[in-house]
């Protein structure tokens, strides 16, 4: 049994769970839980790459750096500079302890709510309608 449709769904979620969080009112209780919903929605995004790629192109990925890769290379991505930010973006939740960096990776993530819910449609309407080849 293949475990990509269920990261698929996990992953829909994890995104509208980050919308939620980053529609409430700003507080740094807020803003903590929008990186953690972030980091979450992240981890799912290349997780189910990786499966993608292993079930659909038999390529084998071990980190996100090289799932995005891959993934450029079997064309499912274009050459797009956003999936590389946003893995440093996730490298720096690690030191979110420090209010400046947590403010900086905060003031980000709308747009990578908005990278990954186009980036996510674009790639389901590609396969609904027939394939994944296309960028």
């Amino acid at each position: 049994m293949t475990k990509l449709p269920s990261l698929r769904k996990d992953l829909a979620s994890a995104i509208a769970r980050l919308e939620e969080a980053l529609a409430l009112p700003k507080d740094s209780i807020v803003r903590d839980s929008a990186i953690q919903r972030f980091k979450i929605a992240f981890e799912l995004c290349w997780k189910t790459l990786k499966a993608f790629l292993e079930e659909e192109h038999n390529a084998l990925c071990t980190s996100p750096r090289t799932c995005f890769k891959a993934a450029f290379k079997n064309a499912l991505i274009g050459d797009d500079p956003f999936w590389i930010d946003m893995t440093k973006l996730r490298n720096y939740t690690v030191h979110t302890y420090n209010e400046s960096l947590a403010e900086y990776v905060y003031a980000r993530l709308p747009a990578c709510v908005r990278g990954f819910a186009s980036r996510w449609r674009r790639r389901v309407k590609q396969e609904s309608e027939g394939g994944l080849s296309g960028r």
